[in-house]
């Protein structure tokens, strides 16, 4: 069996096989339904058993396929890394990398850190977007993506950055008005800012310690798409929100902005850093998976 006309079919198959559709799989790869199907059929032929049964709208992995894909993603598992480990010896890290990230931990976390990686890595060129839309990856081109919430979408790796607790923040000349709530009962006689999810056009529900209680804002100010946002209504005044804490600690350093409510926190949600658990990533894209997941060597 020569490997270098293999390679190409073992790609096509374990896509296929991670995403249940010759079709997503073409996509994922940038070829055609056709061309994904004859790569597989060309395998099956190779190795004289059958991988799939076919429908007019399905593809089931046989347990011939189960078998050869658990040894299969090993072996690409393995070249991917041996060229990790030879591009790190050989210095040889080079190549565009595109990367979308919301404006929330973009702006905040990501860009900050982006000196360090380029002075690491020079000739790593890198094309960003910070934005709030989720981006799609086979349309767009983009090799990865910071996501925050619990990632559902199949076909996705998820690796996660960490857990970001949320706090109550208003500011000083919010409170010289009214007096800070006591409790999560006193949050109906105050002004709440509201964001609105992008996904549903629903507000965000806030999240309080102990059972967590979900309580859902009354606000006359909702803001969308740029959480952002949120932080400059509440300096200016506007009312309270809830919000990260890593957005809002240097207001609270300066005095900008205060936390209420301390005893009933306890939420977070996730962020992570997503790419296609299909196709080969480069070895630039590689390096700051590992560099974003703080695993590069120092």
């Amino acid at each position: 069996m020569a490997l270098q006309s293999t390679l190409p079919n073992l790609l096509t198959f374990c896509a296929a096989f991670e995403l249940g559709s010759f079709s997503k799989a073409a996509r994922q790869l940038g070829i055609t339904p056709q061309a994904a199907s004859r790569s597989v059929v060309r395998l099956e032929e190779t190795l004289g058993v059958t991988l799939f049964r076919r429908t007019t709208r399905t593809v089931t992995p046989t347990d011939d396929a189960r078998s050869y894909y658990r040894t299969a993603k090993q072996a690409l598992d393995l070249l991917q890394q041996a060229e990790v480990t030879v591009a790190r010896r050989d210095g040889a890290h080079a190549g565009i990398v595109r990367l979308s990230a919301p404006t929330s931990f973009g702006h905040v976390r990501l860009l900050p850190s982006l000196a360090a990686f380029r002075e690491r890595y020079p000739a790593i060129e890198l094309e960003l977007h910070i934005g709030n839309r989720n981006i799609d990856f086979t349309q767009e081109g983009y090799d990865l993506a910071i996501r925050m919430g619990t990632i559902r979408e199949k076909g996705l790796i998820a690796r996660k950055l960490g857990d970001f607790p949320l706090g109550i923040y208003g500011s000083p000349s919010y409170f010289a008005r009214r007096p800070p709530p006591r409790a999560p009962a006193q949050l109906v006689d105050h002004e709440c800012i509201s964001f609105i999810m992008p996904s549903t056009g629903r507000v965000l529900p806030w999240v309080l310690h102990p059972s967590p209680r979900s309580f859902t804002p009354r606000s006359a100010v909702r803001c969308a798409e740029d959480v952002l946002a949120l932080v400059s209504l509440a300096r200016a005044g506007l009312g309270l929100i809830q919000i990260y804490d890593f957005l809002v600690e240097k207001d609270v350093e300066r005095g900008l902005l205060v936390e209420v409510l301390r005893e009933h926190r306890g939420a977070s949600r996730p962020f992570s850093l997503v790419y296609p658990s299909a196709g080969r990533r480069s070895a630039a894209a590689r390096v700051l998976i590992d560099f974003l997941l703080g695993k590069t060597s120092s």
